[in-house]
């Protein structure tokens, strides 16, 4: 198996193709990186910015480059000795005309061989939608649509399509009957009864009516093929024909202001295998699974095997000719049975390096049955963020968010409400499918007899917001201790929360630790699994709708904490909890990835780092925040029943522009606001408490985003901006050390680190769309070049002047090629080395993480400095005796004498202890080597 040294992560797109990550491989290179990390790069609907609306999994996506030019790029690679770890999506695809499984499935129904492809539930309870598959996918409610005239019937050479702006779905073939057969008359008498074409126009009438039901497979498809094709035929060759074609397609359109001149095309759709809807129907009624609550994006059922080899063909074609050396499996917890289909691909891809996007709370293992190297590195991100995080002050920060918002809900309470509110708004319908599952199972059993929908309902609610993992791993061969915990913990509280529903809960209990009846038929258990089997793809969506895309746009105590996979409600992680996760990372998941930034986090890497000074100055960040407040209190749009923006809001806005704010305040500024006001509203929305995206409130938003051009005003007389630039610069100062600090800490802790595109200068990006700005390669590759040149001339005096010129962003980058480069030279040592934290002793030894990493003979010992308004003055570097006086790292006995910084080059004789003063004497971290 071949495992990354250290990843880096490019989003494809068409204004990034394979020939522009060509450009760049040697720049990979000379870094120090040894994997390229690619999002999905299988054909996505037509001008997808981010590849996970996968429309064809079996081909290469030609927005980003022909088959040569994929091949040139792994050439490339190849040549530089850099492996390929692919991202891949076996949880969903687009709902999209260009998904042609799909397309397949809405013509022929249950005759189609892609039938069971996808995750539909075509025995609803709702007749509209029992054997038909909802498409939530129009801008307004279906009527209005369809006598607006923006649902059109067509035809081409394709067939008979009903179009809704650029969706083009198709109409089964029994519908051309209908079609053909309005004004058949009429064309008799123009051609003439016997006439050729219009016999063959009444054996195409008679095919379709006909079409025998035992019709299946290639046999349908040539009939229907056969339909299509002489129809066209006949259109193109016969202007009488092309007439009635045309007039037909222009009657089914009927006339606007002409309510039953649509009749005829409303009849036409009802037919069909789908119904179209109003996108927030969705919300409320689906027989479809979704990803999260994206209407657009279907899910597959990748757990039959015909899927799960269809939709992998491609895939393991390129791991078996060495293409591709690693796997990243995208939202894992969606997918039916994680465990059998992770067995299913490790025996497909053979020994290759396999992590999976995992979300793990942090008292949650990653199941040790997997046969993985570990998750894509969002634990890590927490843990690194979090011991920057000072844990002391946690009751002044919620003081200082209680006084500025007049709010003081406990978070635990907050993620239940958050969830509850997704679940009613967002995943009403999930939730619905969900119960009448549960119905049946109940009325198979006497316990469960009487139980009535309502009751059922109510407590799978409380259940579900009371979940406390994305989910449980619940299937055919039972469950873990862990499964059994998490389901009596959630069952018992519930129980507090709903005491008039204690037989509900018991019952289901019962279902999920799968304590069957005797009297169960085999049919009745495995129905019972299935209920379980949902249940578990439910809680994960739940928990990321409702904390991640709600609740960290709501809680807005330290917006640092507010990251994916994270807990806002856990100040902090302590310097004992930092060392203890990575000596059990070392110990199972040495080859887990370790991410500091990746493109679905909430904030830039050096923006968390930024605010997390906040914990450090509680006192000074209150009296500024009350001070910006009072000055921008004129630019509050009041009106009768509220202030705009609230307050939470306001505070969210304050930390949003200390942590994002450019160091280069000039040339980035008119950028900057706009970039300030796309986010705010999607934040707003987000949070779902003055507008949401199903239900936008413009006067909100629009108060909203006239207070931020205010407050961003450059003019002279803007008092807010004088108050704020001195503060923030000073913060922003501090939070460089702080990021390089989390540089090093990545690159040497146990895992595989990742590095997201264009985070080896200052990342202050915001969420997505932000996140994914253009990336200036030519920059980075001059500048590695210079400091190349600069670290053989004279490396002490280039450190200096980085360090003078921190804010540029070279010194970052300067220190994760030498780090890098550390970890390449000493492979061995940062993939299979031990994790020994060190005791740092005297005056400052709270504000150093050490830890040593040794295998057989040689040692690493990373030295990082934290908390450091406690130690410089504004503009001061964290250098030398004079600011670290007697602290020391103490060395465990045996370890060798002499050292070599990896990042300055320069070497330390020492015994028993390292004085920071000499390891930090010329940079702000050190990685020495013995």
């Amino acid at each position: 198996m071949r495992i990354p040294a250290s990843t880096y992560r490019i989003q494809f797109h068409a204004g990034f193709p394979f020939e522009a990550a060509k450009q760049i491989v040697a720049y990979l290179a000379d870094l120090g990186i040894s994997d390229l990390y690619a999002s999905p790069i299988f054909k996505a609907r037509a001008g997808s910015t981010h590849g996970y609306d996968i429309v064809d999994p079996t081909q290469i996506n030609p927005e980003l480059g022909t088959q040569e030019e994929f091949e040139t790029l792994v050439d490339e690679l190849q040549k530089h000795e850099i492996g390929w770890l692919q991202d891949i999506v076996p949880n969903h695809m687009a709902y999209d005309t260009q998904n042609k499984l799909l397309m397949d499935v809405l013509e022929n129904g249950p005759d189609s061989e892609s039938f069971d492809f996808f995750d539909i539930e075509w025995n609803h309870s709702y007749e509209d939608i029992r054997g038909r598959v909802l498409a939530p996918l129009l801008g307004n409610f279906y009527g209005r649509c369809l006598e607006n005239g923006e649902i059109q019937l067509g035809y081409d050479e394709t067939g008979l399509t009903v179009n809704y702006y650029s969706l083009k779905l198709p109409v089964r073939v029994e519908s051309y009957a209908r079609f053909i057969t309005q004004n058949l008359g009429g064309l008799a008498r123009s051609l003439g009864r016997h006439h050729p074409d219009f016999v063959k126009l009444l054996g195409i009438l008679y095919i379709v009516k006909n079409i025998p039901t035992e019709a299946k497979g290639k046999e349908r498809y040539d009939q229907v093929e056969f339909v299509k094709r002489l129809l066209w035929e006949l259109y193109n060759q016969n202007q009488d024909v092309k007439e009635f074609v045309n007039s037909n397609v222009e009657f089914f359109n009927g006339q606007k202001g002409n309510s039953e001149s649509f009749n005829p095309l409303d009849h036409l759709l009802s037919e069909q295998f789908y119904r179209l809807a109003f996108w927030k129907v969705g919300a409320e009624e689906i027989n479809y699974r979704r990803f999260f609550t994206v209407n657009e994006l279907i899910s597959l059922k990748v757990e039959e095997p015909k899927v799960f080899h269809k939709t992998h063909s491609l895939i393991g074609q390129l791991v078996e000719e060495g293409k591709i050396t690693g796997l990243r499996i995208d939202h894992i917890d969606g997918l039916y049975d994680p465990g059998q289909y992770l067995e299913r691909l490790r025996e497909k891809m053979g020994d290759v390096y396999i992590t999976v996007e995992k979300i793990l709370e942090l008292e949650e293992d990653l199941s040790d049955i997997w046969p993985i190297e570990g998750t894509s590195g969002y634990d890590f991100m927490n843990y690194v963020n979090g011991v920057f995080c000072r844990c002391e002050t946690e009751q002044r920060l919620q003081k200082i968010y209680t006084r500025f918002t007049e709010s003081n809900q406990p978070y635990k309470q907050l993620v239940v409400d958050k969830k509850k509110l997704i679940i009613e708004r967002n995943l009403a319908g999930d939730l619905e499918n969900l119960a009448l599952s549960l119905k049946r199972v109940a009325g198979q059993t006497r316990q469960g007899s009487d139980f009535t929908l309502n009751g059922l309902q109510r407590a799978l609610v409380e259940v579900l917001a009371l979940f406390p993992v994305y989910r449980t791993y619940i299937n055919p061969q039972g469950l873990t201790e862990s499964d059994r915990k998490q389901v009596n913990q959630v069952i018992e509280a519930a129980k507090e929360n709903v005491p008039l529903l204690p037989n509900e809960l018991d019952f289901i209990r019962k279902l999920l630790l799968l304590e069957y009846d005797e009297f169960l038929t085999q049919a009745q258990q495995e129905e019972w699994l299935h209920f379980v089997m949902r249940f578990q793809q439910l809680t994960g969506p739940l928990m990321a709708k409702g904390v991640e895309d709600t609740l960290l746009y709501v809680y807005s105590r330290l917006l640092s904490l507010n990251e994916v996979g994270g807990n806002p409600g856990q100040f902090g992680i302590s310097l004992p909890a930092f060392h203890e996760f990575n000596q059990r990372r070392n110990e199972y998941w040495k080859h887990s990835m370790s991410a500091t930034a990746t493109h679905d986090t909430k904030r830039g890497e050096d923006m968390r780092s930024r605010l997390n000074i906040i914990s450090e100055i509680p006192e000074e960040w209150e009296r500024q925040a009350m001070r910006w407040s009072e000055i921008n209190q004129s630019k509050k749009l009041q009106t009768d029943e509220r202030v705009i923006p609230s307050a939470n809001d306001e505070y969210f806005l304050y930390q949003t522009l200390l942590g994002a704010f450019p160091f280069d305040q000039n040339s980035d500024r008119s950028t900057f606001a706009t970039r300030i006001k796309d986010y705010v509203i999607k934040a707003v929305r987000e949070a779902k408490v003055h507008t949401a995206w199903l239900r936008p409130d413009s006067e909100y938003e629009e108060g909203y985003l006239k207070f931020v051009e205010q407050v961003l005003d450059p003019a002279q007389g803007n008092d807010f901006l004088q108050e704020f630039l001195p503060f923030q610069k000073r913060i922003a100062d501090y939070g460089i050390f702080n990021s390089l600090s989390q540089v090093l800490l990545k690159n040497t802790a146990p895992g595989v680190p990742d590095l997201y595109q264009g985070t080896e200068f200052w990342d202050l990006s915001l969420v997505d769309p932000d996140n994914r700005r253009p990336v200036d390669y030519d920059q980075r590759i001059s500048c590695l070049h210079e400091l190349k040149t600069g670290i053989e001339k004279d490396i002490v005096s280039l450190i200096g002047n980085l360090l003078e010129t921190r804010a540029d962003g070279r010194i970052k980058l300067f220190l994760t090629f030498k780090v890098l480069q550390a970890r390449k030279v000493h492979r061995t040592l940062f993939e299979q080395g031990d994790y020994q934290p060190l005791t740092v002793t005297g005056k400052f030894k709270d504000h150093v993480i050490a830890f040593a990493r040794s295998f057989e003979g040689k040692t690493a010992i990373a030295i990082a400095p934290r908390f450091l308004t406690g130690l410089l003055e504004a503009g001061q570097l964290p250098l030398g005796e004079q600011i670290w006086a007697d602290t020391a790292v103490e060395l465990p006995a045996g370890l060798a004498s002499s050292w070599k910084d990896a990042i300055s080059d320069q070497s330390l004789q020492t015994h028993a202890s390292l004085p920071l003063g000499e390891a930090l004497k010329h940079f702000p971290a050190a990685l020495m080597i013995g």
